[in-house]
């Protein structure tokens, strides 16, 4: 018994229209389905949805809810803004760098490129107050991830009993970080 892949991850949406679009003209990815309803279908609770589907690339589904009777969208305080995000892997770093440019002259605020040795990433953040993340492999990367393969049960044990990052991989933000 094994997982096969991500179906679908769905977030919340302020208006889905305006999401459809943002996602189609910046991200480029394709409306692929809309479901909409005035009960839920899992606990059929009393509430209209509208339910929409993006094609995020190779079989992977990025999906939105929009509730309008429900009080408006806001996020976990508890939680720093950088931690809750998606990241959406691109081909390499000029198609990085392309999204980077087309993401500016759409309006777009875009942090980065930062360097994780292992890929390189820019953030944004969606229409919804979500941060993306759009992330492509650094040349090495095969080897970098077997070198950080061999330590991780190392330093999630050490994680597990000190709440203290473990020096295992401190080499991966060693570097200063870069905007390119």
């Amino acid at each position: 018994m094994k997982i096969e892949q991500i179906h679908h991850v769905a977030y919340r949406c302020k208006d889905a229209k305006q999401t459809v679009e943002w996602y189609n003209t910046n991200l480029k990815m394709d409306f692929v389905l809309a479901i909409a309803e005035d009960h839920v279908p899992s606990t059929h609770e009393p509430d209209p949805y509208m339910h929409i589907f993006m094609d995020a690339g190779n079989g992977n589904v990025l999906a939105f809810f929009e509730l309008p009777t429900k009080p408006e969208m806001d996020r976990d305080r508890n939680t720093p803004i950088w931690v809750q995000h998606i990241a959406f892997k691109v081909k390499d770093r000029d198609t990085l760098l392309e999204f980077r440019d087309h993401l500016v002259g759409n309006g777009v605020e875009v942090l980065g490129v930062t360097d994780h040795s292992i890929f390189h990433s820019i953030y944004f953040f969606d229409p919804n107050g979500h941060r993306v993340e759009l992330a492509c492999p650094d040349p090495k990367e095969e080897a970098m991830l077997a070198k950080l393969d061999a330590v991780k049960w190392d330093m999630l044990e050490e994680w597990s009993k000190t709440k203290k990052a473990p020096k295992h991989a401190e080499w991966m933000h060693s570097k200063e970080l870069s905007d390119v």
